[in-house]
């Protein structure tokens, strides 16, 4: 699958054994063991409707860490918290004692007490609790020297304690050293550790693709990790709106710099697909030694703060270079119980299979069509007329396939809710068939007590089916709608062909762009776009469904740089073997 890692390419899969179990859908033996947990991004929780209008769902610049045996989840606008065993499945934590109202908290495990401090511009207060599952907190200190904006705290291994912060258009990424056994005095100034530099970082340049030359971008979300003894200091831009929100990273031999932009960026950057971006999050490790990065997917479609998460693995290479696997950013990952080394190990190669299928509807409001639910699209949606119990969204998938997992992605039109209530949730059936005439339920959730709506159903066992069918039974509120009906499986039939042009020319006038052009093979989805400034350390990645164009908005004007191309579809992945060089062009 990558470029400058390990290159394989996906080939069909074919059950060992079928075990006929009704006309409707058929059960083989799994792909993927039950035991082994996998997710989808958007991440399956339950996001909260925000308190002011319009009516919306949000969650957005999250922090992720260990403490006492689980993993506690802290996101803005949250109304509360997540904890987690294991990272696939959530519970929620309401609480009024911190003030999860606020944009951007972060949290940080010291000793035996977690600690918790939201984003403020008047005062910014830390709270700590020895019981976070309880929802009970205290005030450990009520006022912090100045106020700070999307702040992250860093333990260095010596046990001194550094505070990180900024959210601006205009004003950098500072630090800190603080004392947090004296009331998290700071010792010292203020130190300006990054500024923006949007003339030669296309990635930090405002807009979904990048073009918004003529607006400064906000610099925000800054994140510390140590690793082998270097510091990585990453910051999220260029604007939470956009499609292209990313992470970039600096790193440096001290916490507090001087630092060095690694040649590798943005490492986590997600600017197409269904769930798009990935900025301004949190990088931590699991319990197993795996790297993970939390980030934030734009929507902005009701509103501008319209978000979810995403959770994307993230790899150190030998060079020392921090990078995100983002190229299948969307489609399902394992979260293993051992320590991995590559993406090929927790990717369990369920390819898309809904991708531009045809969907039969009860009805439809006339500016949201069904097509809306299988065009990779999360900004688009179809609606139903109502929210009556009966709605249907009946998914043909053009033959019969080996189906792994679906995600149904609610999108609520018209609704009118405000904030956490009790009783809000989404009741339906889903159901498979081989035939269309005769249905087997793959997911019963006439009885669900929990509000999510990006729900993913990773199937028990392999199900061989063609249609795939949601039936409404309750909506929390509004009509019955879905932005994307999501299956994921193995098709039976023939992988892509195998690209064999691609050209890469690079914008004399502008070198932070690059325009790509490449040949349809015939039986493809779509393509991924591997790339990076070494060429053998591709790993930056594009992903693209239908076009044979792309223009790249978001090099380094400073570095030459190199691209692959794969293509993909129902069947699986195709390598090109490729390997263009697009220098940086003389003006």
């Amino acid at each position: 699958m990558k470029k400058g890692k390990i290159l394989f390419s996906l080939i069909g899969f074919s059950a060992i054994a079928i075990l006929f179990l009704s006309a409707g859908c058929q059960k083989g033996e799994p792909k993927v063991q039950p035991e082994v947990r996998t997710i989808c991004n958007p991440l399956d929780i339950s996001y909260r409707f925000c308190l002011d209008k319009p009516s919306r769902r949000e969650a957005a610049d999250p922090t992720i860490v260990w403490f006492r045996d689980r993993y506690y989840l802290f996101a803005s606008k949250s109304g509360g918290y997540w904890h987690s065993p294991d990272l696939a499945s959530w519970t929620f934590v309401e609480t009024s004692q911190i003030p999860t109202e606020e944009y951007a908290p972060t949290a940080i495990a010291l000793d035996d007490t977690l600690y918790f401090l939201a984003s403020s511009t008047e005062k910014s207060t830390i709270y700590k609790s020895g019981d976070p599952l309880s929802g009970a907190w205290q005030t450990a200190v009520e006022e912090l020297e100045i106020p700070v904006w999307d702040p992250a705290f860093f333990l260095d291994d010596d046990q001194r304690l550094f505070l990180y912060w900024g959210c601006s258009n205009e004003k950098p990424i500072y630090g800190v050293e603080v004392d947090y056994r004296n009331h998290f005095a700071f010792l010292g100034e203020p130190l300006e550790l990054i500024h923006a530099d949007p003339a030669h970082h296309g990635w930090e340049v405002p807009g979904d693709y990048n073009t918004f030359t003529d607006r400064n971008p906000w610099i925000e979300g800054a994140w510390m990790n140590k690793l082998n003894g270097k510091y990585y200091l990453q910051y999220s831009g260029p604007g939470t709106e956009y499609k292209s929100y990313n992470d970039g990273v600096y790193v440096s031999d001290q916490p507090l710099g001087p630092f060095v932009l690694q040649d590798h960026n943005p490492f986590a950057y997600r600017p197409e697909g269904f769930a798009a971006g990935a900025g301004h999050g949190s990088t931590f490790e699991d319990r197993h030694g795996n790297l993970w990065h939390i980030g934030t997917i734009t929507i902005s479609q009701k509103h501008m703060f319209e978000r979810r998460l995403g959770l994307f693995p993230v790899f150190l290479d030998e060079r020392g270079t921090l990078y995100s696997e983002t190229g299948y950013g969307d489609y399902p990952v394992r979260i293993s119980d051992t320590k991995v080394n590559s993406f090929e190990e927790i990717f369990p190669g369920w390819m898309l299979l809904s991708y531009g299928k045809t969907v039969e509807v009860s009805s439809s409001v006339d500016s949201l069509p069904a097509s809306h639910m299988t065009d990779e699209d999360i900004r688009t949606y179809w609606s139903a007329a109502t929210g009556n119990a009966g709605e249907y969204a009946l998914l043909d998938l053009g033959a019969t396939c080996n189906v792994h997992a679906v995600q149904l992605n609610f999108a609520e039109h018209h609704t009118s809710i405000f904030g956490r209530q009790a009783g809000l949730r989404h009741r339906y059936t889903l159901e498979g068939s081989v035939d269309g005439n005769t249905w087997t339920l793959l997911a019963g959730e006439t009885d669900r007590e929990t509000d999510q709506t990006h729900v993913y159903h990773p199937m028990q066992e392999q199900v061989s089916c063609r249609f795939l069918k949601v039936t409404n039974i309750e909506v929390p509120g509004g009509h019955f709608a879905l932005s994307g009906f999501r299956v994921f499986g193995h098709g039976k039939g023939e992988l892509p062909g195998k690209v064999t042009g691609l050209t890469a020319v690079r914008d004399p006038r502008d070198p932070r762009q690059v325009s790509l052009s490449w040949d349809n093979p015939g039986n493809t989805s779509g393509y991924v776009i591997s790339y990076g400034p070494d060429s053998a350390r591709l790993y930056l990645d594009y992903m693209v469904y239908g076009d044979t164009s792309l223009t790249i908005h978001s090099l380094n004007s400073r570095l030459p740089y190199y691209f692959t191309i794969e293509a993909f579809n129902d069947n699986g992945i195709t390598q090109s073997g490729l390997l263009i060089p697009a220098p940086v062009a003389a003006p």
